[in-house]
């Protein structure tokens, strides 16, 4: 494979440090905390104590002060692994950057070194029952009284949500708007008329805890707008390309993760006096799944040098995001067949690894919603009509 040039010595160096504790801290507990279907709050304090949360956070602000080839590393090394309980990436890699980029020096005193330690968990909450991707239709309201906000509304699918201390809440600061009327707002999970509902039971990431949670006239002060009011979908589109590069960096690992594990079994298993791997057939499989990751891994190493500069856009993102899912689900697929029965079987990793990747295809935007971004991009008349209608 082309050799990767995007991280440098210090880099690996920390990628090596990640390994050990990923074999560790993480892969002897990974099939409880799948059972239990949450992570324990001791892992993550080890791993704030290892330097594998909020690694791009500067040290100012309790993080370890590298750069985003930092987290891509914990996110490859973990997905490479199969490891996908521990929701360390949405706590630093898109929960962290909203506190970071649009906080007050308040807020990003009392949080980012709680939650580089690990002490503080965080989660952010968009979706809602009622439409997922469209997020200037939501409808949790937060009203202004006085120096409070009164938060009202329902979240669904939020990761994290059973075991942080703060979420960031998408809500409706004024109902009558669509996007201009969105806000970002702070809410700690102690305060009267928050809960949670039980964990959901999901196909795969079952160590990622992911619950419903209900906001019942939830008080909570103004200073805990985080940015400007009405800036909230703004604040969420200029994100949100960080987001879906985490889910192709996570794509890419995951799958060389399961094509190393594939070729481990089928040049052991035996079948008709040779073994799997002798086979032309599965040759050739196992030769397309190496191109195709090849192909993607030399295009999101770009895109994390292009972001490393900060001109990685949406549709750049969009695009990395799209294929790279994509990719993942044919290479889980492909590799599960390879495997026979054993691979439908939930002891061997790549069944594990098969669940897991389902995911990626929806979170941070759906594959519809990428081809979406992508086809506006080429059709100027229809994104400038689009775009009025996104301010409204």
């Amino acid at each position: 494979m082309i050799p990767r040039t995007v991280f440098s010595a210090a880099h690996e160096q920390f990628r090596d440090q990640v390994r050990r504790f990923v074999v560790r801290e993480i892969l002897p507990h990974h099939a409880v905390w799948e059972e239990a279907g949450v992570v324990p709050r001791e892992a993550w304090r080890k791993a704030g104590e290892a330097g594998l949360l909020l690694c791009n956070v500067p040290e100012e602000w309790g993080g370890m002060g590298g750069d985003f080839l930092h987290s891509a590393i914990v996110i490859e090394e973990m997905s490479r692994a199969g490891a996908t309980g521990p929701a360390f990436s949405l706590h630093s890699d898109i929960v962290a950057p909203y506190l970071l980029h649009y906080g007050t020096e308040a807020q990003k005193r009392h949080w980012l070194p709680a939650m580089a330690r690990g002490d503080a968990l965080a989660a952010i909450a968009m979706t809602e029952p009622q439409g997922g991707s469209d997020l200037q239709a939501i409808r949790t309201t937060a009203i202004r009284d006085g120096e409070s906000y009164v938060i009202s509304g329902q979240k669904i699918y939020i990761t994290n949500a059973q075991g942080a201390d703060v979420i960031i809440v998408a809500a409706k600061t004024d109902p009558t708007a669509r996007g201009r009327g969105v806000s970002l707002i702070l809410v700690e999970t102690n305060r009267p008329g928050f809960a949670r509902g039980k964990p959901l039971k999901k196909v795969g990431c079952k160590a990622m805890d992911t619950s419903e949670l209900f906001l019942d006239q939830v008080r909570v002060p103004v200073s805990n707008l985080l940015g400007e009011e009405g800036r909230g979908f703004v604040q969420l589109m200029t994100e949100l390309a960080q987001e879906r590069l985490v889910q192709a960096v996570r794509a890419v690992a995951a799958a060389e993760g399961a094509l190393e594990q594939t070729i481990a079994y089928v040049t052991a298993r035996p079948a008709f006096g040779q073994t799997v791997a002798d086979f032309q057939n599965t040759q050739f499989r196992l030769a397309e799944m190496r191109a195709e990751i090849a192909v993607l891994r030399v295009y999101v190493d770009r895109c994390l040098e292009v972001h490393l500069a900060g001109g990685l856009d949406a549709v750049d993102a969009a695009i990395a995001k799209m294929q790279a899912t994509e990719m993942q689900g044919r290479v889980m697929d492909q590799c599960v067949q390879l495997h026979g029965g054993a691979g439908y079987m939930w002891e061997y990793p790549i069944a594990r690894a098969w669940a897991d990747a389902r995911m990626a295809r929806i979170a941070g935007g759906s594959i519809e919603v990428m081809k979406q971004i992508i086809a506006r991009s080429l059709l100027p008349k229809q994104d400038k009509r689009n775009s009025r209608a996104a301010a409204e």
